[in-house]
């Protein structure tokens, strides 16, 4: 098995109302990458990707656009032992 890797990720900027997670969902299934997305009450938008480090690194680059509607102003990224997240999932929490 491919070594795996995790990325606790918090986006901001004009990330929410604008289809943000559902591309963020869309994307990482695309590239094989596993976790969840989910809005904050703050503005930002969190994730975690867990996969391949090139895929999880992949993801992470593509959040500095993301939904085409978007305006990302930042990303914060923590990285974080793996937790066998299986498949990926827009929360609602």
């Amino acid at each position: 098995m491919t070594d795996r890797t995790r990325a606790h990720i918090f986006v901001s900027g004009t990330v929410q109302g604008v289809y943000y997670r559902a591309n963020t969902r869309d994307t990482a299934r695309e590239k094989g990458v596993d976790g969840w997305v989910k809005n904050l009450a703050d503005g930002r938008v969190e994730a975690i990707f867990e996969g391949p480090e090139p895929a999880v690194e992949s993801m992470i680059e593509w959040c500095h656009t993301g939904s085409p509607a978007a305006d990302v102003n930042d990303i914060d990224i923590e990285y974080e032992t793996p937790q066998a997240e299986d498949g990926f999932e827009i929360r609602y929490e």
